[in-house]
């Protein structure tokens, strides 16, 4: 059975998570603040406290991880703070995630956060790709049509780890 990790598992990463599950995935899910790992359970999912912005904090989950799901596109904070985990912090998961057992990552590019953070995760994605040979998808899907953003991220997947 193949795991994903879902960093950023609020409303579409719990649906997400269901998803996959009903797809025979094992799913752990994260959230920034303890309140936010409550409603991850209810929703089937095994549920783990890290933060983005520190990613030691991720590589603790990813021992047993297949996939990876990076879903910030819609993250909330400072510009300083988002363009941070969209560029440094996001590289700095990526360098490390060659010395485990992640077989992809699935970055999502379409959310509210500024176009230029997400431009910058999008190339921080290629680069790592081309450099450590990590299988990547970028998901443009619209996430204000939950259903087919969850079909583009399932997709993506089944995409990286073929």
């Amino acid at each position: 059975m193949a795991r994903a990790l879902i960093v950023g598992c609020g409303c579409r990463g719990r649906l997400l998570g269901e998803r996959l599950l009903s797809d025979g995935w094992a799913v752990r899910g994260t959230s920034r603040r303890p309140d936010g790992l409550a409603p991850i359970e209810a929703a089937g999912l095994e549920a783990a406290q890290a933060d983005p912005a520190q990613p030691d904090t991720l590589l603790d989950l990813v021992g047993d991880v297949a996939v990876v799901y990076w879903l910030l596109a819609s993250a909330e904070g400072e510009s300083d703070a988002l363009e941070t985990l969209h560029g440094p912090r996001l590289e700095r998961l990526l360098e490390k995630l060659v010395e485990t057992p992640v077989r992809g990552f699935v970055y999502e590019q379409a959310g509210s956060v500024p176009r230029s953070c997400l431009e910058a995760g999008e190339n921080t994605v290629r680069v790592a790709a081309d450099t450590w040979q990590i299988p990547v998808e970028l998901v443009a899907a619209d996430p204000a049509d939950p259903q087919v953003w969850a079909e583009s991220m399932l997709a993506a997947a089944r995409s990286v780890l073929s």
